[in-house]
């Protein structure tokens, strides 16, 4: 049986000027709390606060392999593309074979572009913590 949270009923009221709610919002982008109260209930509770921090080298390479990502399936597109266009030479035996050949090599290129992409998306969403 779930154990039953205590109900928060009574409220905690105080007055910031501009400057102290931006920091207090700055502090609360900051940490892992989602909302205010939250973050705002460990501070008066005296609890610990996780802290996000980011490594910049990490942040680009992120960015770089994302480019990379959307380049690699616009290059698989284009060659998927290409494949497509030869099947309609049926008529040359040459070409039916580069056709099965490069089928094949179609067909490993998009095997390849899917597992970078995986690993990239799976190490995005673990970076940015989602």
């Amino acid at each position: 049986m779930k154990e039953k949270k205590p109900t928060r009923k009574l409220w905690l009221t105080i007055r910031l000027n501009e400057d102290e709610q931006q920091l207090l919002n700055k502090l609360l982008k900051d940490s892992t709390c989602a909302m205010l109260s939250d973050y705002v209930r460990k501070v008066v509770l005296n609890k610990p606060i996780n802290i996000k921090y980011r490594n910049a080298s990490i942040d680009d390479f992120l960015t770089d392999m994302l480019a990379l990502k959307k380049e690699l399936n616009y290059i698989g597109h284009n060659f998927n593309q290409s494949v497509h266009v030869l099947h309609t030479l049926e008529r040359i035996g040459d070409f039916q074979h580069w056709i099965i050949t490069n089928e094949q090599d179609k067909d490993r290129l998009f095997k390849h572009i899917e597992t970078i992409s995986f690993r990239i998306e799976s190490l995005y969403t673990l970076w940015s913590q989602k």
